[in-house]
């Protein structure tokens, strides 16, 4: 029996969008001011957040076009020191991305002397995301993100210490 192929993602988004489009249709023709008030504020959202998404995607770009992941391994040594702590945590920010795309790469590190304890920064600092920075700036308030960021910072590096400490 023939595998049935599997469409492509784009084909279901495609018609997510044209069920939802034909609700707002349904909807408009019982309730017209109901949908007009969700068209409003759905655009009053996307003026806010353009600007941000136009910041993150330069961002984005600019960190991908500086800062490449295999440039890091050289610094994340069995020997490093506390500068390969700093690295790990530094890369473990900055990198986005689904988490199972960086495995290979890890475990490369790994077998080339990267200690495990650097995966465990690296995993814990990725809570911090740089896209979403602005935006949850722009909702909670530099301060709250800044506190927020540097106590998930000092925790990645607990957590990275813990386990160097029960690994012994």
């Amino acid at each position: 029996m023939k595998k049935q192929q599997e469409r492509p993602f784009t084909l279901r988004g495609k018609y997510f969008f044209l069920v939802v489009f034909a609700l707002y249709i349904v909807i408009f023709l019982i309730n017209s001011p109901l949908v007009c008030r969700a068209m409003l504020k759905s655009g009053q959202i996307l003026v806010r957040i353009i600007p941000v998404f136009v910041v993150v995607i330069l961002f984005t770009a600019l960190l991908n076009y500086f800062l490449q992941p295999r440039q890091m391994a050289k610094h994340i040594g069995q020997e490093s020191g506390f500068k390969g702590w700093l690295w790990a945590l530094a890369a473990g920010v900055i990198s986005h991305g689904p988490m199972y795309a960086w495995y290979p790469l890890l475990e490369d590190l790994r077998k080339h002397g990267m200690p495990d304890r650097f995966i465990v920064i690296f995993f814990a600092s990725r809570t911090i995301k740089i896209p979403l920075l602005p935006m949850m700036i722009d909702y909670f308030g530099l301060t709250f993100t800044l506190v927020l960021s540097f106590y998930i910072l000092i925790g990645a590096l607990l957590q990275g210490w813990f386990f160097e400490v029960i690994d012994r």
